[in-house]
C-alpha cells in the first residue's frame, strides 16, 4: 500500500472476490486494514457466477466470510457465448480459442459496472506476486514486449483505478496462511485452468526457479526499473 501508494482517504473500494485463497486473503486484509484511522476507507464484496462454467464456489460460506468481516457481499449472475454463433467478426473468432479471456472480460464488466453503481472509485484484485512474473514473460513470449498488470492502474474511460494490493506476496506465502487459516476450497475447478498458455508459463517459470532461485527478484527489479507497475 506505502510502495505504490494504492489507498487514500475516502477511497470506496470494491473487492473481486472469486472465492480462491488470493481473493479470499485480499479481502479479510482489506477490511482488518480498513478498520485502521489512517488512511480513511471503505470496502465492499463482488462475486461473480458464470452460468455456462462449471466454476462453482459455495456463496453461502462467502456470505459467512463476508459477515464475519463486516463486509457486504454483491452475488451477480453471468454468461457468455462459446462456439459459432458468438463468432461475428474475425476478432472474435480469435478470441473463440480463449475461453478465459472471455470469461475474465465478462467478470470484469460486472465489477466495473457495480462498483460505479456503488459510487465506488477503486476496485482490487487479488494477483500476487507470481500473477504479475508470469504475465510479464507471457507478455515477452507472445507479444513481444516487456509489461505486466500493474499495482495500480487509473481507468482511462471511466473513474475508476484498478489495485492490487498483494502484488508483492509470493503464492507460496498465501497458500500457507489459507491453510492455516482454513479458508474453504471450491467446489469446483475451472475446467479451462490448466488449458492456457499461463499454465505453460508457469512450469517455465518453476524451471527459471530452478537455475535461478533469485530470479523473482530479479524479474521484479526490471518492472520496477521500468516503470511497470504504476500506469497512472
Amino acid at each position: 500500500m506505502a510502495t505504490y501508494h494504492l489507498i487514500e482517504d475516502d477511497d470506496r473500494i470494491l473487492v473481486g472476490l472469486s472465492g480462491g485463497k488470493d481473493s479470499l486473503l485480499l479481502l479479510e486484509l482489506l477490511a482488518k486494514r480498513a478498520k485502521i484511522d489512517h488512511p480513511r476507507f471503505s470496502v465492499e464484496a463482488l462475486h461473480v457466477r458464470m452460468e455456462n462454467i462449471h466454476y462453482e464456489t459455495d456463496t453461502s460460506y462467502l456470505q459467512w466470510f463476508c459477515e464475519a468481516l463486516n463486509v457486504r457481499l454483491h452475488v451477480k449472475t453471468t454468461s457468455f457465448e462459446i462456439g459459432p454463433e458468438a463468432i461475428k467478426n474475425s476478432r472474435d473468432a480469435r478470441r473463440q480459442k480463449q475461453p478465459c479471456f472471455l470469461c475474465s472480460w465478462n467478470r470484469r464488466k460486472q465489477i466495473f459496472n457495480l462498483a460505479q453503481e456503488l459510487g465506488c472509485n477503486k476496485i482490487a484484485l487479488g494477483h500476487h506476486q507470481d500473477d504479475l512474473i508470469h504475465t510479464a514473460l507471457m507478455n515477452l513470449t507472445f507479444q513481444g514486449r516487456f509489461d505486466t498488470m500493474p499495482a495500480l492502474l487509473k481507468m482511462r474511460k471511466m473513474p475508476l483505478t484498478i489495485i492490487r494490493p498483494l502484488c508483492m506476496i509470493e503464492e507460496q506465502d498465501i497458500k500457507a496462511y489459507a491453510e492455516l487459516q482454513g479458508y474453504q476450497k471450491q467446489k469446483k475447478l475451472c475446467p479451462y485452468e490448466t488449458d492456457s498458455h499461463r499454465s505453460d508459463i508457469k512450469r517455465l517459470y518453476d524451471a527459471i526457479e530452478q537455475i535461478n532461485p533469485e530470479a523473482r527478484y530479479s524479474i521484479w527489479r526490471a518492472l520496477n526499473a521500468d516503470n511497470k507497475l504504476l500506469e497512472e
